[in-house]
């Protein structure tokens, strides 16, 4: 079984958007993944300037098949998702919008930045990953 490499973007405000969606994910029978996102429980350690950290998040995001960003409309006023959009855009990755659950509008700046949208829902989530990616 192929195994899909993920950064998962989110903010740590709204960290259960991000646990939520790794619980979505692993309830998948047939999908597996590596989760290489940066969640508060696991920082990155030892960036001491925002040059630094964002290294290290591009760091994260090399080995990654897709980003997953959560499209809420807190999204659109993240200095650090709309930084994590521009270098997954710079290194060629793909980048999925997922759609909180319940949401009637998401953030335009995800909008525009994703090859794919899906809903909240985990057959959803992994087709737009299985049909967006190449592992």
């Amino acid at each position: 079984m192929q195994t899909y490499h993920l950064f998962i973007s989110h903010s740590w405000n709204y960290s259960h958007a991000h646990d939520n969606l790794v619980r979505l994910l692993s309830a998948h029978p047939t999908f597996t993944y590596k989760n290489f996102s940066v969640p508060p429980h696991n920082p990155i350690m030892g960036a001491l300037t925002d040059k630094q950290l964002e290294a290290a998040i591009e760091n994260k995001i090399r080995p990654c098949s897709a980003v997953l960003i959560m499209a809420g409309m807190y999204s659109a006023y993240s200095k650090w998702i709309n930084k994590e959009i521009e270098i997954a855009k710079r290194m060629g990755k793909v980048i999925i919008a997922v759609k909180p659950f319940g949401a009637e509008r998401i953030s335009t700046v995800v909008r525009n930045a994703a090859h794919a949208e899906c809903a909240w829902n985990t057959n959803s989530i992994v087709t737009a990953i299985r049909l967006h990616t190449a592992v």
